[in-house]
């Protein structure tokens, strides 16, 4: 199990992934920029540098940086 306080889910149709942030619901994602701008929001201002590290971020279902659910 991820211990990982940044939650990506799995991409519903093509309206983007759910984030949440230590259980909490930050947004719909429909991209990098909007991922980033949660994690600013919530107070880490190097969020890009985090996207691929998974101590922070666990990207659950489909591959990471994609926000449209396949097929």
């Amino acid at each position: 199990m991820s211990t990982a306080p940044i939650v990506v889910h799995r991409a519903v149709g093509p309206g983007g992934r759910r984030v949440t942030i230590r259980t909490q619901i930050a947004g719909l994602a429909r991209s990098d920029a909007d991922l980033v701008e949660f994690l600013r929001r919530a107070g880490l201002p190097d969020a890009w540098d985090l996207l691929d590290d998974p101590r922070w971020v666990k990207w659950q279902g489909g591959r990471s940086h994609e926000y449209d659910a396949a097929g």
